[in-house]
């Protein structure tokens, strides 16, 4: 699959004239919970021909590629996601941490690391993780009949506001390095059943809500939605973000 996805991302680079720097795997791969049919999310930034950001021209700053049941390989524009730095974004703050990685070029991806830290909000990461575990825990694991996989779309973003909470740092990507915030046993049990049936079953393999899941899901959101509101807000200029965008649309 490695050999595909980079032919796929050379055959971007080819027919929409950018510069991928930095491409990696999101999603459950990434997260540390994929199913045996788990499909790949591809996600990846670009730089475009410098002349192309001196244009009046209305561009995008998005690259998809149509998704099959397979592959899922979309990107964005330097320009973008630099903006998005800014605003504390999560879904990229995790492709920065992605331990699967299928094309970097030059230092830009290390570069923008470097100053997670230093930018990263952590009242508007947690507002963020807080509604996607919300969400999922609402409409999703409220049947009598669950999808195992919502368990850990439920799970993960918890984890991931809690450590915010708890460490005042950007949490990491991995779903084990969130959960070492939890001793409760009961909790690591199940959560480990929970693993172990998800590594052997399909994406839409249902079962019965487990309890203990449930009623922590439940109080830990409502826990951290507390907290989230006592974070500082954080708010940066534009100035390592411009050096760090001139550098780079000059590397196409």
């Amino acid at each position: 699959m490695n050999d595909i996805i980079s032919e796929k991302l050379l055959t971007i680079e080819q027919e929409k004239n950018v510069k991928i720097l930095y491409a990696c795997e999101s999603g459950s791969r990434a997260w540390g919970f994929a199913s045996p049919d788990s499909d790949y999310d591809v996600r990846f930034i670009y730089v475009q021909p410098a002349d192309n950001y001196l244009s009046i021209e209305e561009r995008k700053d998005v690259i998809e590629l149509p998704v099959n049941e397979v592959l899922d390989i979309g990107g964005w524009d330097i320009r973008k996601v630099l903006q998005l730095f800014l605003k504390s974004n999560p879904p990229l703050y995790e492709w920065l941490q992605s331990s699967i990685v299928y094309k970097e070029h030059g230092s830009f991806k290390s570069e923008l690391w470097q100053l997670a830290g230093k930018y990263f909000s952590g009242r508007a990461g947690c507002h963020h993780y807080i509604s996607m575990a919300r969400n999922t825990f609402e409409y999703d694991l409220q049947g009598e009949q669950v999808r195992i996989k919502k368990y850990f779309y439920a799970l993960r973003p918890v984890l991931a506001a809690l450590w915010i909470i708890e460490k005042k740092a950007v949490p990491p990507i991995t779903f084990n390095e969130l959960r070492v915030l939890i001793a409760d046993k009961d909790w690591n049990e199940a959560t480990d059943e929970l693993l172990e049936r998800k590594k052997v079953s399909d994406e839409k393999t249902m079962i019965t809500p487990v309890p203990v899941l449930q009623h922590w899901i439940e109080e830990t959101i409502a826990y951290c939605k507390e907290q989230a509101s006592l974070l500082p807000a954080v708010q940066h200029n534009t100035t390592e973000m411009n050096t760090l965008f001139r550098k780079y649309i000059n590397t196409q």
